[in-house]
């Protein structure tokens, strides 16, 4: 039988979460599925965990190459991947158990969609859900959508059409955190749709030690993404750059919150934020007003406790 999903797994020392992660999908309600793990030369015991998964389940399947970073291990994945449609999923991450039957389909009822991915819900390093989900646009979203903010928060949430794949390429390789970005993107620029489904599909877990926590190095690479963007679609950063930027500092002004760094640095971002496009205070109140009342309240808390005593 032909696997309808391929699920391209990059893994690099990935043996703290990589059984629970490759569990989410075997207890999956859509069975038609075949695991890809790309082993991206872990020094851990990543490849004996998937080892022990593949004599169980004949569905799972070890790659293994030197390390050259998770966009060429994803890349690998999708080379040999025989399903019909292609999800990925972070070593680290958790699937909820319907994901795939409503991908499958919500893909196979509308033929113009290329891409699907759902809610998300985060998680703590030990797997503590914290009550925070994504709240993106799910619907009539355009190349300008996925250029200021990314709606599928991760990888672990896009399930994209194999032939989609073939026709845009694989990932950048000169990106790692903002590679799912710049691919997304391409399936728009391309003319196909891309739509979410309003369900929490994904348990996505945060830890410090990730990218996402390295909030300058985040910044570095976003710009190296706008170049990219420059190249094949320089009308949407002529148009939007200001506000994709000011989205971007304003993320990176609740991370910086959230990871309980310096004060200083969050409300070094939310200024930048508001230097770039003020307007977004206007365009996207709560979530603005929100930030700016966290980040600036934290930062000036100390400070009039200590005026006052």
């Amino acid at each position: 039988m032909t696997n309808i999903v391929t699920v391209v797994i990059p893994a690099y020392n990935a043996s703290e979460y990589l059984a629970e992660t490759i569990t989410s999908v075997l207890q999956q309600t859509f069975a038609n599925f075949e695991i890809i793990v790309v082993d991206d030369g872990s020094k851990d015991n990543t490849m004996d965990i998937v080892h022990s998964f593949s004599q169980q389940d004949s569905r799972v399947k070890l790659i293994s190459q030197k390390n050259q970073g998770v966009s060429v291990a994803r890349n690998t994945g999708i080379k040999n991947a025989q399903g019909e449609f292609i999800a990925f999923l972070d070593a680290d991450d958790v699937w909820l158990p319907q994901k795939l039957a409503l991908h499958v389909q919500h893909l196979s009822d509308n033929p113009s969609l290329g891409m699907s991915f759902g809610r998300v819900e985060f998680m703590n390093s030990d797997g503590r859900l914290t009550g925070q989900r994504s709240n993106p646009r799910l619907k009539d979203i355009t190349p300008q959508h996925l250029y200021q903010e990314n709606p599928a928060v991760t990888p672990s949430n896009a399930v994209i059409r194999r032939r989609v794949l073939e026709q845009i390429g694989g990932f950048d390789l000169d990106l790692s955190g903002f590679a799912d970005v710049e691919l997304f993107l391409r399936v728009s620029c391309k003319g196909c749709q891309v739509e979410g489904l309003d369900e929490v599909l994904v348990l996505y877990r945060t830890s410090t030690g990730g990218m996402s926590s390295q909030l300058h190095r985040m910044e570095e690479e976003w710009n190296c993404l706008n170049r990219k963007v420059q190249y094949y679609a320089p009308e949407i950063v002529k148009k939007h750059y200001n506000q994709a930027k000011a989205m971007l500092l304003r993320y990176l002004a609740r991370r910086a919150l959230r990871l309980s760094i310096s004060t200083k640095v969050g409300v070094n971002y939310m200024n930048r934020a508001l230097l770039s496009e003020w307007t977004l205070i206007l365009r996207e109140p709560r979530r603005t007003l929100l930030t700016m009342i966290a980040v600036y309240g934290k930062y000036l808390m100390p400070k009039l406790k200590g005026s006052n005593s």
